[in-house]
């Protein structure tokens, strides 16, 4: 896979750093990139699954109403 290089705020780094309880700053930086996209994808699962419970009472047919 290709790499790239990013310049950020060493104290941004070093937060990342302990609060992930990482030693190494690529390694920090690289968790927080790739919890961000799980997060990503369960809320998409989340959202899509929802909608699936709507189509079904959509498809429903509704009681005669009076």
């Amino acid at each position: 896979m290709a790499k790239i290089t990013v310049s950020l705020e060493a104290e941004l780094v070093v937060e990342v750093m302990v609060l992930a309880g990482v030693g190494s700053p690529q390694d920090a930086v690289e968790l927080v990139v790739r919890d961000y996209i799980q997060r990503g994808h369960r809320t998409e699962a989340r959202v899509a699954e929802r909608d699936e419970g709507l189509r079904e009472v959509d498809v429903k047919p509704q009681e005669p109403q009076g």
